[in-house]
């Protein structure tokens, strides 16, 4: 079983690691269910705190992966009963990190797939892609759709999304029955110095 440990939160930009393990960004909506990627991904029930309250993650949350590299858990976005001062002071932690982080391997933005991305999720997309970071949209919560909604969410991602092709920088992902599991695992050891 691979080792995986919390390693810390980080409120300051100056308190990032120090040295070059490569980075694995997790960042999305407060509700997208980031928490139970993380736990359902690494296969540690209670790893990542899952809350019925979104918009817990008030830090950067580093997840240090068999000692060869971080998993990185931003706070979500986009959820109204967090004060804007704290939405803002969330805004500057994460363009200071997006904009200084040497060590960015890869950016899962994910999405729920049961909406349709939403002005926020477009702009996040934009503003990675301009930084030109290695950007991955993973559609969580596909248990919850039908099969005849499953078809309708690719179109629909087709329009919004065109650079997009499951399989290579898209992926369908439950964190309840596992699906897509194997495949996002591939594209990390791909990518990583590890095997997952």
């Amino acid at each position: 079983m691979p080792k995986i440990s919390f390693y810390k939160s980080i409120r300051d930009i100056k308190n990032l690691p120090k040295g070059k393990l490569p980075e694995v960004v997790l960042c999305g909506r407060a509700n997208v269910g980031k928490s139970s990627f993380i736990n359902s991904f690494l296969n540690r029930k209670g790893l990542a705190k899952t809350s019925s309250t979104p918009g817990k993650t008030k830090a950067l949350n580093y997840y240090l992966v068999e000692d060869k590299f971080y998993l990185v858990d931003l706070p979500g976005y986009g959820f109204s009963k967090v004060s804007k001062k704290e939405q803002e002071l969330w805004s500057r932690l994460i363009e200071k990190y997006f904009e200084t982080g040497k060590n960015i391997k890869v950016v899962f933005h994910l999405i729920d797939s049961r909406h349709q991305p939403t002005k926020l999720d477009l702009l996040l997309k934009q503003y990675i892609q301009k930084l030109n970071l290695n950007y991955v949209a993973v559609f969580t919560k596909i248990d919850k759709l039908k099969q005849s909604e499953l078809a309708k969410l690719k179109i629909n991602i087709n329009s919004e999304f065109p650079e997009l092709e499951f399989g290579t920088n898209a992926f369908l992902y439950s964190s309840v029955t596992k699906t897509g599991k194997k495949e996002l695992k591939k594209f990390l050891s791909d990518i990583l110095p590890v095997k997952l």
